[in-house]
């Protein structure tokens, strides 16, 4: 397993860019290749997903599962879902198909005595799609996001500076969008200056706490009250993603093989003025309204389940569906720490990410908090994407 930059740095997800699988003809042609059928006898040993029925010392996670695999059954039932795979680029795979998957995954979940009956009927009764990852051979970049928490203040003090905005109302009778200077200055304290006076949402006391929620899409915030609200995404300007991971790597300040979030946030409380040179270079700009409470909420507009749901390329993956990873993911030791493990898990693709592109990538959801961020912060690995469908 090779292990390089960590995702919340270069990854985009948890509804930062809702899209639509809907594809015209001429390009299906193109994409047909990323989803291959394989025979089970052509692929090593797939080994039986641990955290479903837990151990002895750890709890399973069934019940999460069940709950992801009814998130996706929702969205599979709404008129979205049957515009998303109006034109899905790979043959066979189509709504009706997808569903009928998760209805008999579940059955068969809920019904098996052993976790070896299990997966026995569903390598019997499902087919594998995998993906042809990054090189063409089937490896794909694992990376992982959370949901943030953070001090915040519903009023601009000295303590809270860094504002978090509304979406514009006539944002979409835009003409050029302002870049991120534009709006918030160099120095993140634009403040009356700034084109979006009175979208303020929420202020927080650290600028790159503010800019990481840009980049997970979502966050929990505590205000002074005691009151907690919660926020997610409700636009972006028209620029393309920029990582300050990959900007810090390019500048030649981290090498790659070091770069972690907490590198990077290392960095910067030990040259806090460089956030004024690096930050500026991502022009994609979010916007956010209070959740009040709700989950994290993926493109598919369902609540995203730790460690069982996951953001790929909805472009040419199949929203919604069931799906086995086999990657690195990091849990925590009896003494705190937090060591990789090599694991198989069945997760849902239920998201999607503007840093997620092609059939190479991955992120998987971690949940919400220090932990999950802690957790999120270290996978940057390899592995392999497959998806379940009924034969």
């Amino acid at each position: 397993m090779n292990k390089n930059l960590t995702s919340v740095l270069l990854s985009f997800s948890l509804t930062i860019l809702p899209v639509s699988v809907g594809l015209t003809q001429e390009t299906q042609t193109v994409l047909e290749p990323f989803l291959q059928k394989v025979e089970l006898n052509d692929v090593f040993n797939f080994g039986l997903d641990d955290q479903i029925w837990g151990s002895e010392t750890s709890q399973g996670d069934k019940q999460s599962l069940l709950k992801a695999i009814d998130y996706s059954l929702s969205y599979l039932n709404s008129n979205k879902a049957r515009q998303d795979y109006e034109n899905y680029p790979i043959e066979g795979i189509t709504l009706d198909r997808v569903k009928r998957s998760l209805i008999r995954f579940k059955e068969l979940l809920i019904n098996s005595q052993t976790p070896q009956a299990f997966q026995e009927a569903v390598e019997r009764e499902f087919d594998f799609y995998k993906s042809i990852g990054n090189d063409g051979q089937g490896t794909v970049g694992f990376t992982g996001y959370f949901e943030p928490v953070h001090d915040g203040s519903l009023v601009r003090t000295e303590e809270f500076r860094y504002p978090l905005y509304r979406r514009p109302w006539a944002l979409d009778r835009w003409g050029t969008h302002p870049t991120r200077a534009e709006i918030e200055g160099e120095d993140g304290l634009l403040g009356v200056l700034s084109p979006l006076r009175g979208y303020e949402l929420v202020w927080l006391n650290d600028r790159l706490s503010a800019y990481l929620i840009q980049v997970q899409g979502s966050a929990r915030i505590n205000l002074p009250n005691g009151r907690v609200i919660s926020v997610g995404v409700a636009g972006n300007t028209d620029y393309p993603y920029t990582s300050l991971g990959k900007e810090l790597i390019n500048d030649g300040i981290i090498p790659a093989d070091e770069m972690s979030l907490p590198r990077l946030i290392q960095y910067f409380t030990e040259n806090p003025e460089a956030l004024n040179t690096y930050i500026p270079r991502n022009n994609r700009f979010i916007f956010f309204a209070e959740t009040f409470g709700a989950p994290a909420t993926g493109s598919l507009g369902v609540p995203v389940t730790p460690d069982r749901s996951i953001a790929t390329d909805k472009s040419i993956m199949p929203p919604g569906a069931i799906a086995l990873i086999q990657t690195e993911i990091p849990y925590p030791t009896d003494t705190g720490e937090l060591e990789p493990r090599l694991v198989t898990r069945y997760v849902l693709d239920q998201d999607t990410g503007s840093a997620i592109r092609g059939a190479g990538r991955v992120d998987i959801f971690l949940g919400t908090g220090e932990l999950a961020g802690d957790r999120a912060g270290l996978i940057d690995w390899t592995g392999e994407l497959y998806y379940l469908l009924l034969k």
